[in-house]
């Protein structure tokens, strides 16, 4: 539980590190929360490995090999076959077996007996994204998804202040860091491809994320 007690984090211009505020973990609601989705709800990484190996031959990668959220950029395979699993990810999650991450369902189906709940993705386009939704989902829970696929990793901001929501939780640690800039309260869901580059708080699965919930 010492999740509980974590300190919002920032470093300032000399590099010094000091605390911000007191995060309060355990006083989340769904109707101000946000989720993006690869990485956090999808277990996106899982599904790239696995196609590499199964479509491709390159069997070996593990999860820790991906350290750079480009993975272009850390795993030894070029960059058209990358391209093309991912296109397969984005176009067709339900074809290409794209699970959620474990315990998301629960959660997620719990939080939405309370209220609506919110994703915001980059992926480009939204019906792949909602049929994979719903077909991970119970069919109770789909009148209250909301979705915006945005195109784009930046500009989440905009997104949240519309849509009302205060806390965001995502596992690009670029975009946590500028939302918390930006007066939002992110949450990274930690991956190794975050490890190292922020000081917000962490959750580390979604056992950890439904205990937020008050």
């Amino acid at each position: 539980m010492q999740l509980l007690t974590l300190f919002v984090k920032s470093v300032t211009d000399n590099g010094v590190m000091k605390n911000l505020s007191t995060f309060p973990l355990r006083s989340l609601t769904p109707d101000r929360t946000g989720f993006d989705i690869d990485g956090v709800v999808a277990d996106t990484a899982g599904a790239f490995l696995r196609l590499a190996a199964e479509q491709y031959g390159y069997t070996g990668l593990r999860l820790e090999d991906i350290t750079e959220f480009e993975v272009e950029r850390c795993l030894p395979m070029p960059g058209d076959i990358i391209d093309k699993i991912f296109d397969t990810l984005l176009r067709a999650p339900i074809g290409a077996d794209l699970a959620p991450m474990p315990g998301a369902v629960a959660v997620l189906t719990r939080l939405a007996d309370r209220a609506p709940i919110t994703f915001v993705t980059a992926r480009p386009e939204r019906g792949p994204v909602e049929d994979w939704l719903h077909h991970i989902l119970p069919t109770r829970v789909h009148a209250q998804i909301r979705l915006v696929a945005m195109g784009d990793h930046d500009g989440k901001s905009a997104h949240l202040h519309r849509l009302g929501l205060t806390h965001f939780i995502d596992d690009r640690a670029e975009t946590c860091r500028a939302l918390h800039a930006q007066g939002f309260a992110p949450i990274v869901f930690h991956q190794p491809w975050n490890a190292g580059r922020h000081h917000l708080p962490t959750v580390m699965n979604w056992r950890q994320i439904g205990e937020m919930f008050s």
